[in-house]
């Protein structure tokens, strides 16, 4: 027996499930098993809270056309809630946390009784306070719970015929925004249309622009970093500074995930 065929049998016992389901790859596994095994008794939810990108919204509408699922988009403003607009280093905690809220209510809405997500093994080691946040709300992980990690995904996601088996990851648009720095729809909004300038200009994959007190901090795979020069790199600057940002620069390490603060979120 394979690894996906586990992860489908996963949902043998369960009679309706929900799966959270964001733009990326892990949950979209998840979401096609539950699918396979439950069918129309299984449903995808893509909580659009004001700091997810519309393209990774549009992604998640893509995902669930690919599988067949039918998906409920949850509707609500993260911009509302104090503990995630300080933006302290457990932002992504209140972030989940209100999450779980959410979907617990939308579950007794929908008589569903089981609610999953598509946290990896991957992902236990780092630092990510959201998870337990989830947990906390009796959330699982059949990822985990079937030993899958993140390349594993990547390539049982391919060989179902996943469109996003191979797309780069992402996070939330706050987390381009230091800790301890206000999370505000302007800073989320000048971020979002930032890495869309980048990205359109460019051609890369993985962009992330942060947002350092109005400073624009450009990173991008290290193989990538000379498409940011010349003219491209004057064009960007001017379109940025354009949509609010003081100035630009290009980070010459590259990216990593949660770079601009001291624990990788």
């Amino acid at each position: 027996m394979t690894k996906l065929d586990n992860l489908i049998d996963w949902f043998g016992t369960k009679k309706k499930v929900m799966i959270a389901l964001s733009g990326g790859v892990d949950s979209a596994l998840v979401a096609y098993a539950a699918f396979q095994k439950l069918g129309t008794s299984a449903v995808a939810v893509t909580a659009d809270y004001k700091t997810l990108s519309k393209e990774e919204l549009e992604t998640a509408k893509q995902i669930c056309s690919e599988i067949g699922i039918r998906q409920i988009l949850l509707d609500y403003d993260e911009l509302q809630n104090e503990e995630f607009v300080k933006n302290s280093s457990d932002r992504c905690f209140h972030c989940r946390l209100e999450l779980g809220d959410h979907l617990v209510n939308l579950a007794k809405q929908h008589g569903v009784e089981s609610i999953v997500d598509g946290t990896n093994l991957d992902d236990l080691g780092e630092y990510r306070p959201g998870i337990e946040a989830l947990k906390s709300n009796g959330i699982r992980s059949p990822l985990v719970e079937t030993n899958f990690t993140k390349n594993e995904i990547r390539i049982t996601a391919k060989l179902v015929g996943l469109s996003v088996y191979d797309k780069p990851s992402n996070s939330c648009l706050a987390s381009r925004i230091p800790w301890g720095q206000r999370v505000t729809n302007e800073k989320l909004t000048r971020i979002e249309l930032g890495e869309t300038f980048v990205k359109q200009i460019t051609n890369v994959r993985q962009v992330r622009v942060r947002d350092l007190n109005g400073i624009a901090k450009i990173e991008v795979e290290k193989d990538e970093i000379s498409l940011l020069q010349g003219d491209a790199l004057e064009e960007i600057t001017k379109k940025l500074i354009l949509i609010g940002f003081q100035s630009v620069k290009v980070d010459p390490d590259g990216y990593r995930p949660g770079k601009i603060n001291v624990i990788a979120d």
